[in-house]
Formats: structure tokens, sequence, C-alpha cells
């Protein structure tokens, strides 16, 4: 099943570890669908930014128990990938900020 990048790539993540990563060893973090492979993401995020990847590293966040109050309830589980960018190549996420 061949799925469009939009799809895969849900958001960046930016926190303040994904910009010390951006900035010292040039990856980016995103947010990606829980099912979506290694070789997937590189190809959407080619296709969506226009640059080269190098190396794709993913992580799976279990769902978590969570309470306000009294009341349960679960969060649910999603994925981030961490894409290394071929030298030279950047993506802006807040460019003129």
């Amino acid at each position: 099943m061949i799925r469009a990048p939009e799809e895969i790539i849900l958001r960046p993540l930016v926190t303040e570890k994904s910009n010390m990563l951006q900035e010292e060893h040039n990856q980016v973090v995103f947010r990606v669908a829980k099912d979506a492979n290694k070789i997937a993401i590189r190809q959407a995020v080619e296709k969506l930014f226009n640059v080269k990847v190098v190396d794709v590293k993913t992580i799976r966040n279990p769902r978590r128990w969570r309470r306000v109050g009294r009341n349960v309830g679960k969060r649910p589980a999603w994925k981030k990938a961490i894409v290394k960018l071929r030298e030279g190549d950047r993506i802006e996420f807040f460019s003129g900020v």
C-alpha cells in the first residue's frame, strides 16, 4: 500500500533536545505514523523537503496511563523518527523568527 508522504510524516517535534540535535548533529525529529518503516520515512522526508537522508532511527513510545482526579485514561501510543541529513542540507521550520 503506497501512502502519501503527508500521511507518514505527521509533524516535526520541536523540543530543546531536538533543537540541540539539529544544531550539533544535523538531525531532525518528526512524529510519524505508527506503522511507518524506515524506508518509507526516508522517502517521505526526501520528497517533502528536497534533502538527502543519511540515516533514520525510530523510537516507539508506548501508551501510558494518566489520571485526572479520580478519572483514569490512556494516552495513545506514538512513534518518532530521528532523521540524519547529508552535510550541507538543512530543514528550517521557523525561518525568520
